[in-house]
């Protein structure tokens, strides 16, 4: 079985990694989930969801100190990471290696055994110190991907939006999502 591990940090847009979530649940992927302090602070403040509804959305929930959980090993096989969405706190901790907490610990894991991971990033503007770390993380092998919106699928709603977005970024982990709208070119 595949297995996928959701990181959700602090960064505002708590609602890419729910989506996340929703769109690997009818999927056959084991789903690891690891939230960060700050990213339980942001689901307050942003959504209605209580912590229990979003972990009923994963397989399989890991505290954030728990750095001696599964995904905090090279020896338990993954196939990539998505950080939905990734602060500036937890880019600064991977693209340093800083694994003092389980989700900064396992997207160390996941770039030394060089698999796939992928960060939503969520800041703007960003400072020299920020482009620094994203080309820290690039260079290891990690894909920056800002939740930047794309409107040439003609999305009806906010959730259209996300749900690209997120859609697209799953991709890169080799997760496709059917109803996701693609580019067909211009004489489709």
């Amino acid at each position: 079985m595949r297995r996928i591990i959701i990181g959700i940090s602090g960064a505002s847009g708590f609602l890419y990694g729910v989506k996340a979530l929703e769109l690997m649940r009818p999927l056959d992927i084991e789903v690891h989930l690891v939230l960060s302090a700050g990213a339980d602070m942001t689901r307050e403040l942003e959504t209605g969801h209580s912590r229990a509804d979003i972990e009923k959305l994963a397989d399989v929930i890991h505290p954030i100190h728990d750095l001696a959980a599964s995904i905090a090993s090279g020896s338990f096989s993954t196939d990539g990471m998505l950080v939905a969405p990734c602060s500036m706190r937890s880019l600064a901790a991977i693209a340093h290696a800083m694994a003092d907490n389980l989700l900064t610990r396992a997207a160390d894991v996941v770039l030394k055994d060089r698999r796939p991971l992928v960060l939503m990033v969520r800041e703007t503007p960003l400072n020299m110190a920020h482009l620094r770390n994203m080309q820290l993380v690039t260079e290891m092998g990690g894909i920056i991907f800002p939740p930047v919106p794309a409107f040439y699928q003609r999305p009806a709603s906010p959730d259209d939006i996300v749900t690209h977005s997120v859609g697209r970024a799953l991709s890169l982990l080799g997760v496709e999502i059917e109803q996701l709208p693609v580019w067909k070119g211009r004489d489709s």
